[in-house]
């Protein structure tokens, strides 16, 4: 039996106080190392995993939990709205990470806590709610193992007289207008000039109406890989560097940068997360050029930290997106235009899919 002499309470109540001070002092982070990070899945999540949910894992003793998803933000404008929070960072792109800080989705984002935005390529740092990580291409591609002699332009992508066959392309307004104005013989300088007119918007569905009944549509970035390999597709628009990576594991694709359309995608922070420390630990790691530089090892997109860009070997930097030679014919995506039409356009989107 303990007795309970005065000294036994002091030395217990002494003992108290210490465990309290002990957990008040200890940061929050050390109470949940759990992360959830969300990604497009496929190739670039396996890229990703290897350039920053493993290294940041190993590092500092966090379990990084992966998931994948197909870009709609219903899901997250739900999680914040009913406070069930359960994606902490995310894979986000370019109109949605402005969009979406307008809309309280996503936490500002302070660069003292992240580095030093002079050591990034500038659209990277120009988001209140997020940092660009990636910069990445819309081009098409096909088979050449299959085909000898494919098309080398969106004008000749759209001929399917002379390239018959299934056409996959993605299942959103966004990129695909742009596409088909292009392949209707509109520069890409030219091109957002136009779709800002309702004769330019018309001009792009009409076009669209040529090849419909050839359209495989696709919604995440791993499909068109998938379908033309599968040959259930003979041409599809795809990510450069899913396209890339395919080709390192033994396929034949052809990538074609005639008429790309590029963009970058960005870390954001889900609004309520309740590892928001963790969050920002993980994206000033995951921006360092050493975690940087490992990315393009896995899959060929570029890369926004300039001591990484500096640190790639030549061959490397020329199968990038923003390759001078493979800037020649490009067209920037703009998130402003979206930002402005999206909802518009992709009602009429979705009223010409339905459309017999």
């Amino acid at each position: 039996m303990t007795l309970k002499t005065p000294l036994n309470r002091a030395c217990g109540a002494s003992i108290g106080i210490l465990l309290a001070a002990v957990l008040a002092a200890t940061p929050a982070v050390a109470q949940d190392k759990t992360l959830n990070v969300v990604g497009a899945g496929g190739s670039l999540q396996t890229a990703q995993r290897y350039a920053y949910y493993t290294p940041f894992a190993e590092e500092f003793g966090v379990t990084v939990n992966e998931e994948s998803y197909s870009g709609a933000m219903a899901k997250v404008e739900a999680m914040v709205r009913t406070n069930t929070v359960s994606f902490d960072v995310m894979q986000v792109e370019q109109d949605d990470v402005v969009t979406g800080c307008d809309e309280g989705l996503f936490e500002p984002l302070d660069w003292a806590e992240l580095g030093n935005p002079s050591d990034f390529v500038e659209t990277a740092t120009q988001a209140e709610c997020g940092v660009g990580y990636f910069v990445w291409s819309m081009v098409f591609t096909y088979d050449r193992s299959k085909i000898e002699n494919g098309p080398e332009t969106w004008a000749e992508f759209w001929d399917v007289d002379t390239w018959p066959g299934r056409r996959g392309l993605r299942k959103t307004p966004k990129m695909t207008l742009e596409l088909a104005l292009m392949a209707d013989g509109v520069a890409p300088d030219q091109v957002y000039q136009v779709l800002s007119t309702p004769d330019g918007q018309d001009r792009a569905f009409a076009k669209l109406d040529e090849i419909k009944d050839h359209i495989v549509w696709w919604t995440t970035g791993a499909q068109p890989i998938e379908r033309l390999a599968a040959g259930d597709v003979a041409y599809s628009a795809a990510f450069n560097g899913r396209v890339s990576n395919a080709n390192q594991e033994g396929k034949d694709f052809a990538l074609e940068w005639a008429g790309q359309i590029y963009g970058m995608d960005f870390w954001a922070i889900v609004k309520g997360t309740p590892h928001l420390d963790l969050a920002k630990q993980f994206i000033a790691h995951a921006i360092k050029p050493e975690q940087q530089a490992r990315f393009p090892e896995k899959i060929l997109y570029g890369i926004t930290n300039k001591t990484a860009l500096e640190s790639l070997p030549g061959e490397m930097l020329r199968q990038l997106p923003t390759a001078a030679d493979n800037l020649q014919s490009a067209l920037p995506l703009s998130s402003e235009f979206w930002i402005d039409n999206q909802e518009t356009l992709s009602k009429r989107f979705e009223t010409w899919l339905s459309a017999s």
